[in-house]
């Protein structure tokens, strides 16, 4: 018998039991909007951190020292800063310190650094300039904003020229930037930014907390951080559980592992629920088979091959898991949407996630659907006829 009447066939008995088939097929459709679902979350969550990572900066390399009894002098740092391979470097200390304006006051994270400190991070000005090696080398008291402290102090009026009490002294202020949103856990537009020496004088820190290298280029990313580890064993060659050298691409790879590890985890739970429905496929088509075993003797009586009855059932089964896999989809990518609208989650569909979740859906319906339609092609005629 030829497919396309076993396609009518199989179609005739799905609409003859609507209710019936619609809950045969829920598992397949949990199934198959679950591992969309959740996979959209697990891969928007990896882009949403490589975004992050590359937010900090381009072809970045940062050595950090954790205190104690090591740190880095104005010293070490030309020393780190002139490495074969480096583009350009930038000294930075942080701290929190006091800031007052008017009635508003509040502590507020403050970073000190040189002018090298904007191309190296992407930072972009919003209004005024930023800070420069002029204003380092003077110790000038100026200051430049992150967009959340120039909003919070300044209440949306332009603060450049305007002075900002810092720790009790009046700072001017140079420059706003723009916004730049958080960035692994930590906001970027929470901050103040000063010159490198005035931030060591106001913060009575003369020491160097982090510093930034940036390569010439990626290709030369692991040659200099393999220059910066030399270097730093002979600056601090007793503190080697005292400091780090890290760059962009470990810690992605680092981020990518557990996300990714995440999204397999998920995406193996929801894969659970397509095995569920697969079960219940195969239980309605067990059923379907006692029920309409009277058809298959007649069927069987007027010439049909165990094949035709073969191919009737599993035909029946494949299109019940292919009709589940599509309202799957339907459901996967219209719940995905609400949660990147309504959580603000970060989602990122992917064709080949959809396409390996639908043929799946008949992999199951294959597989499942076997047992039933071989156990209706082995029911001999007279016996089925008989069958009440």
């Amino acid at each position: 018998m030829k497919l396309l009447p076993l396609f009518k066939i199989s179609l005739r008995s799905i609409r003859g039991n609507k209710l019936r088939s619609f809950l045969t097929m829920l598992g397949i459709i949990i199934g198959v909007a679950s591992v969309i679902v959740l996979i959209s979350i697990g891969q928007g969550s990896n882009k949403q951190v490589e975004s992050q990572i590359n937010q900090l900066g381009t072809n970045l390399i940062t050595i950090s020292v954790y205190g104690g009894e090591e740190s880095l002098s104005m010293a070490d740092f030309e020393k780190l800063s002139g490495i074969d391979g480096v583009e350009s470097a930038s000294p930075t200390i942080s701290g929190r310190l006091n800031v007052k304006k008017d009635n508003q006051s509040g502590q507020v994270t403050m970073i000190g650094t040189n002018e090298a400190y904007k191309d190296i991070r992407n930072l972009d000005v919003a209004q005024g300039r930023f800070i420069t090696d002029l204003d380092v080398e003077l110790y000038q008291k100026v200051v430049v904003l992150g967009s959340d402290t120039a909003a919070n102090y300044f209440s949306g009026s332009n603060p450049v020229g305007e002075t900002l009490r810092i720790e009790g002294v009046s700072y001017k202020v140079i420059g706003v930037l723009a916004s730049k949103g958080t960035s692994m856990g930590q906001s970027g537009d929470d901050v103040i930014i000063l010159p490198l020496t005035t931030s060591q004088r106001v913060s009575k820190n003369t020491s160097i907390n982090t510093v930034l290298l940036q390569a010439e280029s990626e290709n030369l990313l692991n040659a200099v951080m393999m220059r910066a580890q030399v270097e730093m064993s002979t600056i601090l060659p007793n503190g080697e559980d005292s400091y780090s050298v890290n760059n962009q691409q470990d810690l992605m790879e680092t981020m990518s592992s557990v996300t990714e590890t995440f999204t397999l985890l998920l995406a193996g739970i929801a894969g659970i629920s397509l095995l569920v429905g697969g079960i219940g496929i195969m239980n309605i088509m067990l059923v379907s088979v006692s029920e309409r075993t009277r058809e298959i003797g007649i069927r069987k009586a007027i010439g049909a091959k165990r094949a035709d009855i073969v191919w009737q059932f599993m035909i029946e089964a494949v299109t019940l898991s292919a009709l589940g896999g599509l309202m799957g989809i339907a459901l996967g990518l219209a719940g995905a949407k609400l949660l990147s609208v309504t959580a603000g989650m970060t989602i990122a569909y992917s064709v080949p996630v959809i396409g390996m979740a639908f043929l799946f859906s008949l992999l199951v319906g294959i597989v499942f659907g076997i047992l039933p339609a071989i156990k209706a092609s082995m029911l001999r005629p007279i016996e089925a006829l008989k069958f009440e």
